[in-house]
């Protein structure tokens, strides 16, 4: 869905982009089937104390993000979509808040300066790659958190568990810290203490 002004008006995002990299069907057929799943991102939780311990964590993180998200309502949707997407990959949500932070800003409409779109800064190519080609859903918040999600996790799993690695990966900077330290630093804003 195209957004009025969006393409006139696109914020600069700083981020680097991942490199489109040859990957092998029984990959691509896994990654695709992950970003399938429509489910809302509703929680679920096991137990009162469970459910207790994320409202306290949707509390302390949306006083954290007022700033960059003034509406309520916005603000809670976005961090129930972050906590959703982040449990369904089994990655820490301040970690994914931290990359959010570093590649867009917490921008719905960020394009980095290699075409990485959205909160997540998703290169196109992953639409055509495990998705539909349709590259302008990644403007789309759920299906940027989904995507970035589903890749991040992709590539951790190509480095072995190195996260450090991993996040390189992600930005096109295998190797180099800048990237991944500045993730790191952004994920400590991102972390209820107890």
């Amino acid at each position: 869905m195209a957004v009025p002004g969006a393409l006139i008006f696109q914020e600069r995002a700083l981020a680097g982009g991942q490199l489109e990299e040859p990957l092998a069907d029984a990959v691509r057929t896994a990654l695709s089937s992950a970003i399938a799943n429509d489910a809302p991102p509703l929680p679920v939780f096991a137990s009162t104390d469970a459910r207790l311990r994320y409202l306290r964590w949707l509390s302390g993180m949306s006083d954290r993000l007022y700033s960059r998200k003034k509406d309520f309502n916005t603000r809670i949707e976005f961090l129930q979509t972050v906590w959703y997407e982040s449990q369904r990959a089994g990655l820490e949500t301040s970690l994914v808040l931290g990359l959010i932070q570093v590649e867009s800003a917490f921008r719905k409409y960020a394009v980095s300066s290699v075409g990485a779109r959205g909160y997540m800064q998703v290169m196109p190519f992953w639409s055509r790659v495990i998705g539909d080609g349709d590259a302008g859903k990644l403007f789309h918040m759920q299906t940027n958190l989904r995507f970035g999600c589903v890749i991040l996790r992709h590539y951790l799993e190509r480095e072995r568990g190195d996260l450090f690695m991993a996040l390189g990966r992600y930005n096109g900077s295998r190797g180099r810290p800048q990237y991944p330290n500045a993730v790191f630093g952004a994920q400590k804003r991102w972390v209820l203490s107890a």
